[in-house]
């Protein structure tokens, strides 16, 4: 009959394979999951196709299609005007005389601190706009380049867990403290 202290010992022991086991199934998951140059020889149009999607995103592409495209439904933008101050605005400009030339340049640099502190707020509306309508298609895009990269090939992952049996096989056990080198 077996003592208590030799069913404990054994079920360490089984636990310890087990988790020996599970580690060595990890490894060789992680290894084949961030085995590049071995993913892109077996598929290098995938690889091929998820950098050139970084290197669109990277660039602004989004951006300068949408510019691209607004351009071609809309026409080109228009000129600016010679005269940028309504016609009201002028007819007053004109009643002033001389000081006309002094009120206008007041006038021209008021609009155009306007002008630039309502850039800024324009841009952001829009750049809001664009983000919410994009941010599904990026979220969809990297999930499935982060899937095809890290998904492990099965081939690959049994290659891997053959290399990483045969190299816990090679290397000794660490010492442990039911192990006879152990310390005790």
């Amino acid at each position: 009959m077996a003592t208590p202290t030799d069913a404990a010992r054994d079920g360490v022991l089984a636990a310890r394979a087990d988790l020996e086991d599970q580690l060595q199934l990890l490894e060789a998951s992680g290894r084949a999951a961030v085995d590049i140059p071995a993913r892109i020889k077996r598929s290098p149009a995938k690889a091929a196709a998820i950098v050139g999607g970084a290197g669109f995103l990277a660039l602004k592409g989004p951006q300068r299609l949408f510019r691209s495209v607004r351009r071609r439904v809309l026409g080109p933008e228009a000129e600016l005007p010679d005269r940028m101050l309504p016609d009201e605005i002028e007819k007053t400009l004109k009643k002033l005389g001389r000081d006309g030339d002094k009120v206008r340049g007041t006038l021209e640099r008021d609009f155009a601190e306007y002008a630039k502190r309502t850039q800024k707020d324009r841009k952001g509306v829009a750049a809001a706009l664009l983000m919410t309508a994009a941010r599904p298609l990026l979220e969809r895009g990297a999930k499935a380049a982060s899937q095809a990269l890290l998904t492990p090939n099965p081939d690959g992952f049994s290659t891997r867990l053959a290399q990483v049996r045969e190299r816990a096989r090679r290397e000794p056990p660490a010492a442990g403290p039911d192990r006879p080198d152990g310390d005790r």
